[in-house]
């Protein structure tokens, strides 16, 4: 137990997180493995029917367990994970990875990552040029619904 003791304050971990939990509320667990940004979002999620276990819609209340199978609608794509360790505050994003296992399938990743190519870059004006016009701004609008 002292070298568990260790291991949380390295990290900087509250003693909460050290003890063992049996159940979680599935809004805190979204939140805390970081599925989603904000615990109101989770709740959110769940209450529109968006985050499910077995096929069933739960709500934010529910009681989450080790080895359970989560399906989460979140902007357009079905993702799946296995709950393998529950936590109840949120901790960084390597030590969170570590409490599920994605089981995602290959299609819905593909479509994430073909939907995410090139949405990190902005775009490139002429220096002077100003802000785009209304009648502009349509014009790129068409031009980028457009590509592939």
């Amino acid at each position: 137990m002292l070298w568990k003791n260790w291991i949380c304050n390295i990290h900087h971990w509250k003693e909460v997180n050290c003890t063992k939990v049996e159940k979680v509320r599935i809004d805190k667990w979204l939140w805390s493995v970081r599925i989603f940004k904000s615990r109101t979002m989770a709740t959110d999620a769940c209450k529109a029917a968006k985050v499910k276990i077995n096929g069933i819609n739960v709500k934010p209340s529910y009681m989450l367990e080790k080895g359970q199978e989560i399906q989460v609608n979140k902007n357009g794509f079905n993702l799946q994970y296995k709950v393998l360790d529950l936590i109840q505050k949120r901790v960084s994003a390597p030590l969170a990875q570590a409490c599920y296992e994605d089981h995602t399938p290959a299609e819905e990743l593909n479509k994430y990552k073909d939907w995410y190519i090139g949405k990190g870059k902005s775009e490139h004006r002429e220096r002077g040029a100003g802000r785009p016009t209304k009648r502009e701004r349509r014009t790129i609008d068409r031009f980028k619904d457009d590509l592939p």
